[in-house]
């Protein structure tokens, strides 16, 4: 355990870490955290608007298919439902399903609002973002169509 090198006793290390040391990486490691955390988490919200724009756009193409067979737009009251099963009063000229797995909810949980006649078109999808209130600001903003 100790060694006598000129008259003096050494000590031999185990190996451990000090108190300091643990202190010292555990601070740095903080400092990493409370800089690149905010970074990250501001990304992970824009993935999820652009998440939300692609699945717009894939109930647009859906929608179109759809018209194309029926003549027209799913109403309001047929909403996004229309997609996957066939309303009764165009169920003969019906030839969905037009989404593959379904109906999804938008990326904060949320279902996706389907209007026709839209407030600009002849249909209009929104997401009502992350508060999942009509309007709001940043995450909270809606996501539309139009």
């Amino acid at each position: 355990m100790y060694a006598m090198k000129q008259g003096r006793t050494l000590r031999r290390h185990d190996g451990g870490f000090t108190l300091l040391e643990l202190l010292v990486v555990i601070v740095i490691i903080g400092l990493l955290a409370a800089y690149v955390g905010p970074k990250y988490f501001g990304q992970l919200g824009k993935s999820q608007v652009t998440i939300a724009r692609a699945q717009i756009e894939a109930f647009e193409k859906s929608l179109d298919t759809y018209r194309l067979d029926i003549g027209r737009y799913p109403t309001s009251e047929e909403g996004l439902a229309a997609l996957m099963s066939a309303p009764p009063a165009v169920a003969p000229k019906w030839n969905g399903p037009y989404l593959k797995k379904g109906i999804p909810q938008d990326p904060w949980g949320h279902p996706y609002v389907y209007r026709s006649p839209g407030s600009k078109g002849e249909y209009e999808i929104v997401s009502t973002g992350r508060d999942g209130q009509p309007g709001g600001a940043g995450e909270d903003a809606d996501v539309s169509s139009q």
